[in-house]
């Protein structure tokens, strides 16, 4: 990730706050959510899509935030008392409104060169967030998530993605088949990402038109249904020491894959 620091920031966007107790953390679901850790919350600040409610931070890592922003500062300890066991947050946190996902095609029409990444049924936070840190890195133009079935864009997730959630357009489809479809018409090739196929994914994306890569969860895969809409099946060549990769892992190698074609 580029490590540069944010764009200025309008100061009436942020200032000191109370502490919240943890309860009010775990009580809330659709509202205000904690992020935490110094990439994510920093990227979330120069968010201007971003309601920022509270900004806590220790006294170094408040020397990390931009000309203008005045956290409640607080001692580490209070500050995880604030957020959900185990949360590394690097002495920096920020309370904001959830950011709204994009219409599917305003986030990916008219097709140009840039890949799109679709998430069938990933759930774990962790590959999420990398699969958005990937979906930066490697210039994809959007990541499409299951609507129900995708966890939030908040905490552990939002840490994982060390601010990529931020930087790259979100799609919440209720149906992925028709997302599909929908890319497909745009004029989009639609690879979906199998291990028991013959098509390599190199072979898979010598064409000219831009990719929708779409990935399934470990162990289950790529839906039947979905897998049928796609144009392409394709796999990943590993050794056959290992019989498959971590969805994030695999999605970091296919949007690679899809930029250095384009």
């Amino acid at each position: 990730m580029n490590k540069r620091n944010p764009p200025p920031v309008n100061p009436d966007r942020a200032r000191p706050v109370n502490p919240l107790p943890r309860r009010e953390f775990e009580a809330e679901t659709g509202g205000p959510s904690w992020i935490w850790g110094v990439h994510a919350s920093l990227a979330a600040i120069a968010n201007p899509a971003r309601r920022i409610e509270r900004i806590v931070a220790t006294r170094n890592a408040a020397s990390r935030l931009p000309e203008g922003i005045e956290p409640h500062i607080l001692d580490p300890d209070a500050i995880d008392g604030m957020l959900p066991p185990g949360a590394v947050h690097q002495g920096l946190a920020v309370r904001a409104a959830p950011l709204e996902p994009t219409e599917l095609e305003a986030a990916c029409a008219p097709a140009d060169t840039r890949s799109v990444l679709v998430l069938d049924g990933v759930t774990d936070p962790q590959n999420v967030g990398a699969a958005f840190r990937s979906a930066v890195a490697f210039g994809a133009r959007a990541v499409i998530l299951q609507d129900r079935k995708s966890p939030p864009l908040t905490g552990v997730l939002a840490k994982a993605a060390a601010g990529a959630i931020e930087l790259v357009p979100h799609v919440r489809a209720v149906n992925l088949g028709r997302a599909v479809e929908t890319l497909r018409s745009l004029g989009y090739l639609t690879v979906s990402l199998e291990g028991e196929v013959d098509l390599a994914l190199a072979d898979a994306l010598d064409d000219k038109r831009p990719a929708a890569l779409i990935l399934g969860a470990e162990g289950k895969g790529v839906r039947q249904g979905l897998s049928e809409a796609c144009e392409k099946r394709a796999r990943i060549p590993i050794a056959p020491a290992m019989e498959s990769l971590n969805v994030s892992a695999a999605a970091a190698i296919a949007l690679y894959e899809a930029a250095r074609r384009r």
